[in-house]
């Protein structure tokens, strides 16, 4: 999900929230359909298609060939079944001038076709007049902001909507990938890119043996608050995938402000007893205040050394789990845990 202070909120509330250079690829995008148009079209699966979310219910009745993506993460997954959609979500955070992060723009350029309309995500809310001047054949928001008034408005113009399943920005991030698979026809395909990603993190966990049972915080220092992310937070999840634990003392702060993250004042800091301490920054320069201030001090993996930092707009947002973000962030994150960890190891 995206990240979590207040001007990123909603980004965030990707879950959203992620400078060192990166070598990681979008990943490889499954192949469009031989019948396909320029911008690749969705397999004949099995159609109909239903789906249950928190505006009710929506019915797909035959492969849509014009995708529209709203929110975070259902981009991705499109691009990475290999189709380009007509109409993609602006990237104010971590997509640099154009408005398209590194990764989606990677894609794009790997599959050709026609470029998508960008809908302007700059204040969170869908311009329907814009989305339907694409004229998509449907909607997917799995992962979004998307209002009833919105979907409303979207639906009532014939679209279909794969909207929220049970909450906003609350659908885990497979389950995007999954619910597009079968939005678009195409859920073997959408199996086989969750299995790549399963793989390449299982892959990175048995070349580090080290991180097992090491104990692990991810935090984000905002100055006058302290994020502390929790383990329901799909990015925390990532980390335990690698081999860490979540540190007791992360639930043990938890003031249940929220379902992913809490707040934890200064002078509790000393009570994140973690081995590592994985955190973010947008600037080194920010990162380096951090380190240097009295307040990160107070926390045990930060006096011994054991902090493994993404640095960088783009790494950040890259950090909340899609298609296409884990491939390119991965690498980063494992060779800053690797670091993080031999230094715990070091002092033992």
């Amino acid at each position: 999900m995206p990240v979590t202070h207040p001007r990123l909120a909603a980004f965030a509330a990707l879950a959203l929230a992620g400078g060192l250079v990166l070598s990681g690829c979008a990943g490889t995008a499954a192949p469009a359909s031989s019948d396909s148009d320029d911008n690749g079209s969705a397999a004949s699966g099995s159609f109909p298609v239903t789906f249950e979310h928190i505006y009710g219910e929506t019915t797909i009745e035959e492969a849509p060939e014009r995708i529209a993506t709203w929110g975070w993460g259902a981009t991705d997954a499109v691009l990475a079944l290999g189709i380009v959609p007509v109409a993609i979500p602006s990237s104010e955070y971590g997509g640099g001038d154009d408005l398209i992060t590194p990764w989606v723009d990677e894609a794009l350029s790997e599959l050709g076709g026609e470029a998508p309309v960008l809908l302007d995500n700059s204040a969170y809310e869908l311009s329907v007049e814009q989305l339907l001047a694409s004229d998509p054949d449907v909607l997917i928001a799995s992962y979004s902001g998307l209002t009833q008034e919105e979907y409303d408005a979207v639906t009532g113009a014939g679209i279909p909507v794969v909207a929220p399943e049970e909450a906003l920005w609350a659908t885990p991030w497979r389950d995007v990938i999954t619910d597009t698979g079968r939005a678009l026809g195409l859920e073997s395909e959408a199996d086989a890119v969750l299995a790549d990603l399963d793989q390449q993190i299982a892959d990175a966990a048995a070349e580090h043996p080290e991180f097992e049972g090491l104990s692990i915080a991810y935090a984000d220092d905002d100055v006058d608050t302290f994020y502390l992310y929790l383990p329901a937070d799909p990015r925390v999840e990532i980390l335990e995938d690698l081999g860490f634990t979540s540190a007791e003392s992360v639930t043990a702060l938890d003031s249940g402000e929220s379902t992913f993250y809490t707040t934890v004042s200064s002078e509790n800091l000393d009570q994140i007893d973690a081995d590592v301490l994985f955190t973010q920054a947008e600037a080194q320069s920010d990162l380096d205040e951090f380190i240097a201030s009295d307040r990160a001090a107070l926390i045990p993996a930060v006096a011994a050394g054991a902090v493994a930092p993404i640095v960088g707009e783009e790494n950040v947002a890259a950090i909340s789990p899609t298609a296409l973000t884990l491939p390119w962030i991965l690498p980063d994150v494992v060779e800053q845990l690797a670091a993080a960890a031999a230094a715990v190891i070091a002092q033992r």
